[in-house]
């Protein structure tokens, strides 16, 4: 059978712009492209990405003596793990680190502290340079067997030795409440209530989602009721329109918001926004602002050194667990898409109020001493027989 041609040649004028190799990307393309692969993803993720492979350059360059190029052999990404993974020795922990290439990193700024970092640290630049190599379409060492295998033993290592990832503390509502009482009537006091609340009311906001609030999709829906309209997030990268992009703020929350529009005299652009010397109202905050905020209210609550931007968001779903809010309306409002990381929130909350962990103290006791004789003496279905006189 013929084949058929699907569009059918047309005459076309010809425009002068150079003639490109459809099989290969032009420089000025690829610079596109890259631009465009930049500006998708959120600014945080850039920093981490960018940071990440200035250290992996770094080390490599002092290691080798030779600046790094992809694909990076398999050897080179088994040494990077031995070094900065510990193992126990005869001696107690230790990695193949050399002291003065540490301490050279530590000095070109390139990590904070001599030592070992933590596993998620290592595993996060594991995966950046996997991410490179993915992009580059060429072999992934991180993929080789020998790499995979390691990893997956030290994840084993650490685990055994009960090194678990560092958690933040939630900020449940008593912390919540404690930060809130160190925000006074300043303007500085009033914008840092209307930012907590903010944040934690409509279903525990990351960072990012809370400077991205404007006036343009954050709106006035009723007596004591705003309504923040979250379209780009880390589980909506491409800004869908969906069910469960409305996320309200009610009542206290709602009058501190109003309170901070109010003193702010703002009327468009970010709502929340550093304030300057004389009490200006500057540009809008930052993401990184918003954990310096979290962190400055917990100090003056008084509150332990274990809080960051994120533990308004693990809060309120701790929060929400306790008091038995509905799953699904919990994840309607966090936004998450997969029950299952918010299941150990809930059952944390939930072994609090374990009936089986308190038998000791509500005499439960008493009834399991006496099944115990009943199993010593025989069935509870028959006759019981009396306990020899002492």
């Amino acid at each position: 059978m013929a084949t058929r041609r699907l569009i059918a040649p047309v005459e076309l004028p010809l425009v002068e712009v150079g003639t490109l190799d459809p099989s290969v990307l032009a420089p000025f393309t690829s610079a596109a492209v890259e631009a465009l692969l930049a500006e998708g993803e959120s600014a945080h993720t850039v920093r981490s990405y960018q940071a990440a492979l200035r250290y992996w350059a770094a080390w490599y360059w002092m290691r080798y003596r030779k600046a790094i190029a992809l694909p990076v052999p398999v050897a080179a990404v088994q040494q990077f793990l031995v070094d900065h993974l510990e193992r126990k020795t005869p001696a107690g922990l230790a990695c193949e680190m050399p002291p003065a290439l540490d301490q050279a990193l530590v000095e070109g700024g390139f990590k904070a502290k001599p030592g070992a970092p933590a596993l998620a640290t290592v595993l996060h630049r594991l995966s950046v340079l996997s991410k490179a190599h993915q992009l580059q379409g060429g072999s992934n060492p991180v993929q080789h067997a020998h790499v995979r295998e390691l990893v997956a033993r030290a994840r084993r290592a650490y685990a055994k030795r009960g090194m678990r990832p560092d958690k933040k503390a939630a900020i449940t509502l008593e912390p919540l409440q404690a930060m809130l009482a160190t925000c006074d009537e300043s303007l500085r006091g009033v914008r840092d209530r209307a930012l907590l609340l903010f944040a934690w009311a409509s279903g525990g906001r990351r960072r990012s989602e809370v400077t991205d609030a404007t006036f343009e999709n954050t709106r006035k829906v009723g007596p004591r009721a705003y309504s923040f309209t979250l379209l780009r997030s880390k589980t909506n990268q491409a800004g869908d329109l969906r069910p469960d992009s409305e996320k309200p703020i009610l009542d206290e929350a709602a009058d501190a918001l109003e309170a901070w529009i109010r003193r702010s005299g703002l009327t468009q652009g970010a709502i929340f926004r550093r304030i300057r010397r004389g009490d200006s109202v500057g540009e809008a905050l930052a993401p990184a602002a918003v954990r310096d905020i979290v962190r400055a209210r917990a100090a003056l609550a008084g509150l332990p050194d274990t809080f960051a931007a994120h533990s308004l968001r693990s809060g309120f779903v701790t929060e929400a667990a306790r008091q038995n809010v509905p799953l699904g309306e919990t994840m309607a409002l966090t936004g998450h898409t997969s029950a299952a990381s918010l299941i150990g929130y809930f059952r944390a909350a939930e072994s609090a109020r374990s009936a089986g962990a308190r038998m000791l103290s509500t005499g439960t006791t008493a009834g399991s001493t006496g099944n115990a004789r009943d199993h010593e003496h025989g069935s509870s279905d028959g006759p019981r027989q009396r306990d020899p006189p002492s």
